[in-house]
């Protein structure tokens, strides 16, 4: 399978007309104001569910007003305490064990117990669900709560357990969000204080978040934007602070704007060309490596993502 490995493209406009910046965020620079965001990838069907997230639009939404067990770094992958603050393994990998935080708090004022996260696992577990992480699940044979601590078992042992429950359909809600998946109540920094789908989502900062290193600003607007025209010009005019999806043909004209930054970052997605090597003809591995071969990745790295992506086998 070929593939292009796709970083992070975005912009953002610095202090001078923004009320943050990635640069000044935890070093005493002023806080406050209202972020405004506008995302490409957003659509009337959009649920508030996180397992049924598909796009950066509802992606951001969740994490806004959610957290996860476990964060993945954005520049090395390495798994991050969240909502677990520590784990360890049996020495077979097949058993974890989380240290679930305490003094963490739900929007709607209950507290986060072992038991919320256990039902949260269990849910996207069950294939009625329609959760885009039970795929990552069926990799977990069991998950129950032992005080405290949520005790992960396997079918078989995997090293790299913890970076599992970082998939970002697992947002941990109260109940695990079986009394309603749609409620959008969490953890996270925000709270959701509207919701029209495909067209803009509003929250204002929940005063209890246990995290310091989040939530600088007071409220947040997320604003549909699914044109790349109609992105740069909203960027430009300071009718948003931050666009996501910078167009590579754009990236040049944006960086000679005022106060506007592009940043980029290594993802871990990519554009694909898609084989199933359990269908006729693309079971037929031969097959499958005269398509691989015939296919010129520098010229569409180059003449395609204008360098911005790398090619990948």
């Amino acid at each position: 399978m070929n593939s292009s490995a796709a970083p992070w493209l975005q912009a953002l406009r610095c202090p001078a007309q923004a009320p943050v910046c990635h640069q000044c965020l935890g070093s005493g620079a002023e806080k406050g104001g209202h972020l405004k965001l506008g995302l490409e990838g957003g659509s009337a069907t959009d649920s508030k569910d996180p397992g049924k997230n598909l796009s950066q639009v509802t992606f951001v939404a969740s994490h806004t007003w959610g957290d996860l067990l476990v964060e993945s770094d954005p520049f090395t992958g390495a798994p991050i305490p969240s909502l677990a603050e520590s784990w360890e393994p049996s020495k077979d990998a097949v058993t974890w064990t989380f240290k679930i935080r305490s003094g963490v708090k739900f929007h709607n004022g209950k507290d986060l117990t072992a038991d919320d996260v256990v039902a949260t696992l269990k849910r996207h577990s069950d294939e009625k669900s329609e959760s885009g992480a039970l795929g990552v699940m069926k990799s977990i044979k069991e998950v129950k709560a032992d005080g405290g601590n949520l005790v992960v078992t396997l079918n078989e042992g995997n090293a790299d357990m913890p970076l599992l429950l970082s998939a970002y359909h697992l947002v941990i809600q109260p109940n695990g969000g079986l009394d309603d998946p749609d409620a959008a109540i969490g953890t996270g920094p925000y709270k959701m204080m509207s919701w029209e789908p495909g067209v803009r989502a509003t929250f204002e900062k929940f005063p209890e978040y246990w995290r310091t290193d989040r939530g600088f600003v007071d409220s947040v607007e997320i604003i549909v934007m699914n044109d790349a025209t109609a992105r740069m010009a909203a960027l430009s005019s300071g009718q948003v602070h931050f666009i996501n999806r910078v167009d590579p043909k754009t990236v040049g004209l944006l960086k000679r704007a005022p106060n506007v930054e592009i940043l980029s970052t290594s993802g871990r997605g990519h554009y694909v060309f898609i084989m199933h090597c359990n269908t006729a003809p693309f079971d037929n591995n031969d097959l499958r490596l005269s398509l691989k071969y015939a296919m010129d990745r520098e010229t569409m790295v180059e003449k395609i993502l204008g360098r911005l992506r790398q090619g990948r086998q």
